[in-house]
C-alpha cells in the first residue's frame, strides 16, 4: 500500500509540472494590466486567458497525468484511457445530467454535482482507475475477428463501461464524500494562521516518505474547496487569505535553507571546507532560485535528524507568521525566486515583499540555530568528517573514475559514471526490477533489497538513500535526476 501511495505521489509531478507555464503566462498578463486584470489590454487578456486555460482544466490534466504516470509502461493509451474515463464520469454526473435523472431544475441538484467537472479529486479517482484498467487489460487477446481491438486499444473501450458503474457509485457516494471534504476544508480554514502552520510542519515531515504530495493536493488544489494555487493565480478569493498555504514557504526556501547551508559551511573542518562548500552552494542556489529543496534537505536529514525536525518546525512557524500578517504570494512550481517575482504581479498578492523581510529574519534564525546545534552536539554534517563528506556527495565523479575511463568528465560521461556507481550499489543490473523518477529522486524497485549498498550509492554523489518499503529504494540525485534515470534505462 505504501509503495502504491508513493508511486501516486511521484505521478502527481507530471500534471503539477505544467503549472509553471500557467504561472508564467498569468504573471506576464498581470504585469501588463495589473488593475484591469486583462480587461483593459488585449495583450494582457491574451496571456491571462492562456494561463487560465490550464488552471480551469486541472482536473482533466490530473486524470490524464495520473493514468499515464501510474501505468506500467508509460504508454499513451493509458493517457487516452484517463481522458475517456474523466469525460464519461463528468458528463454523466454534471448538474444538467443529474437534474435530468432526478426530474428537477439544475439549481436544485446540490453543489456537489455542480462542481464535479473541475474537481481535482474526480480527476485523481478516474486517473487511478484508468491506470489500474490499463495495467490489467493492456495485453488482452481477442478472437481474430476482433483482433484490431486487442491489447492497448481494448482498454479505453473497457473503461467506458467500467465508468458507467463508477458513475453509478459516485451518484450516491459523491455528495456524501464532497460534503465531508468540504467540512474538512472549512475546519482547516477556520483554524486560520494556525492551520497554515500545522500544514507547513507536516509538509516537511512527510518529505522523506514522498507522501507530502498527497497532503499538498488537499490545500493547493480543488479537492476540499481550498484550491489555494488555482485561486491565487486566478486572482480570486480574499486578498490576504488566498495564498496563505504557499506564502510561508518563500522565506524558508529562498532564505532559511541557504542560512542553514552557511551554518554547515562555517562549522565544516578547514580541510574539508572547499569540498563541502561546493556542494552546499549548489544546493542553496537551487533552493533559492527554483524552490527545489530536497538536495539540501537530504544533506542533513539522515545525518542529523534533530536538525530536520527543527527545519520542519521553522517551516510551520514561517507559514503561521505569513498567514497571521496576511502576507501572500504564490507559486506555480515551488517557492523560489522565479515564482516569487512572477507572483508579485498577481493583483491578489498582498504585501509580498514583506516575505523578503521575513526571509532575512529566517536566514539569521536558521544560521544561528543550525550552527549552535551542530557545534554543541558535534553533528557530522557535510564537511565535519571525511566519510560524511563523501556520503554527502562532495564529488559526483571521482578523479579515479575519470582516469579509468580516460575521459575528461563531459556531460554524457558524467552521467554514465554516476549511473554506473548507483547500479553497482543497487546490486547490479540483474537486481533491478523497474526504474522511475520524480523531481529529484530515482525510484527503483529491486528484486533483493539486501544487496543494496547505501555507501556505494552515495559515492556517486547521491544526496541520500531511502528504503520506504520492501524492495523499494529511492535515491536522491537532485534536479538532474532525469538524465541519470534515462542513462540507467539505457544501461539496463
Amino acid at each position: 500500500m505504501l509503495r502504491y501511495v508513493q508511486n501516486m505521489g511521484r505521478s502527481f509531478m507530471l500534471p503539477v509540472s505544467v503549472l509553471p507555464a500557467a504561472a508564467l503566462l498569468l504573471g506576464i498578463g498581470y504585469a501588463i494590466d495589473p488593475t484591469g486584470w486583462g480587461g483593459e489590454s488585449v495583450v494582457a487578456g491574451f496571456f491571462i486567458n492562456a494561463g487560465g486555460s490550464i488552471l480551469d482544466h486541472l482536473a482533466i490534466i490530473f486524470s490524464v497525468g495520473l493514468a499515464f504516470g501510474m501505468s506500467k509502461d508509460k504508454n499513451g493509451a493509458a493517457a487516452i484511457t484517463g481522458l475517456v474515463s474523466f469525460l464519461v464520469v463528468t458528463n454523466l454526473l454534471n448538474a444538467e445530467s443529474v437534474a435530468l435523472l432526478q426530474g428537477v431544475p439544475a439549481e436544485e441538484v446540490g453543489e456537489a454535482f455542480g462542481v464535479i467537472e473541475n474537481n481535482v479529486l474526480i480527476g485523481i479517482v478516474t486517473g487511478l482507475i484508468s491506470a489500474a484498467l490499463y495495467n490489467r487489460f493492456s495485453e488482452t487477446k481477442l478472437p481474430p475477428y476482433l483482433a484490431f481491438f486487442s491489447g492497448r486499444r481494448a482498454v479505453p473501450i473497457i473503461a467506458v463501461f467500467v465508468m458507467l458503474a463508477v458513475s453509478g457509485i459516485l451518484y450516491v457516494a459523491w455528495p456524501l464524500l464532497y460534503n465531508a471534504l468540504f467540512n474538512f476544508g472549512e475546519w482547516i480554514s477556520g483554524l486560520g494562521a494556525l492551520g497554515a502552520g500545522i500544514y507547513g510542519f507536516f509538509n516537511r515531515l512527510l518529505i522523506p516518505t514522498g507522501l507530502h504530495h498527497a497532503l499538498n493536493s488537499v490545500f493547493w488544489f480543488d479537492t476540499v474547496g481550498i484550491n489555494d494555487i488555482g485561486n491565487f493565480w486566478a486572482s480570486e478569493g480574499e486578498q490576504g487569505i488566498t495564498g496563505r498555504y504557499q506564502a510561508g514557504f518563500f522565506p524558508i526556501m529562498m532564505f532559511g535553507l541557504p542560512g542553514a547551508a552557511l551554518a554547515m559551511y562555517h562549522t565544516a573542518k578547514t580541510k574539508y571546507k572547499k569540498a563541502a562548500g561546493s556542494v552546499l552552494l549548489a544546493t542553496a542556489l537551487t533552493a533559492f532560485l527554483t524552490g527545489v529543496t530536497e538536495p539540501m534537505e537530504f544533506s542533513f536529514m539522515f545525518l542529523a535528524p534533530l536538525l530536520y525536525v527543527v527545519h520542519a518546525f521553522l517551516t510551520g512557524l514561517s507559514m503561521f507568521i505569513a498567514a497571521a500578517f496576511e502576507w501572500t504570494a504564490g507559486f506555480g512550481f515551488s517557492a523560489g525566486l522565479i515564482d516569487f517575482v512572477l507572483s508579485t504581479q498577481v493583483p491578489i498578492a498582498n504585501q509580498p515583499y514583506m516575505l523578503i523581510v521575513q526571509g532575512l529574519v529566517f536566514f539569521v534564525l536558521y544560521y544561528v540555530i543550525f550552527r549552535a546545534i551542530i557545534t554543541m552536539l558535534d553533528l557530522k554534517t557535510p564537511g565535519r568528517d571525511a566519510s560524511v563528506l563523501a556520503d554527502d556527495g562532495s564529488s559526483a565523479v571521482s578523479d579515479d573514475s575519470v582516469q579509468e575511463t580516460g575521459q575528461s568528465g563531459g556531460f554524457d560521461d558524467k552521467y554514465s559514471q554516476q549511473t554506473d556507481k548507483i547500479l553497482i550499489g543497487l546490486g547490479g543490473k540483474e537486481n533491478i526490477d523497474t526504474v522511475d523518477y520524480c523531481t529529484t529522486r530515482l525510484r527503483i524497485n529491486v528484486h533483493d533489497d539486501s544487496k543494496v549498498d547505501e555507501g556505494q550509492i552515495k559515492t556517486s554523489g547521491a544526496h541520500g538513500v531511502i528504503k520506504p518499503g520492501k524492495n523499494n529504494v529511492q535515491v536522491v540525485v537532485g534536479t538532474e535526476v532525469e538524465h541519470v534515470a534515462e542513462e540507467m534505462k539505457r544501461m539496463l
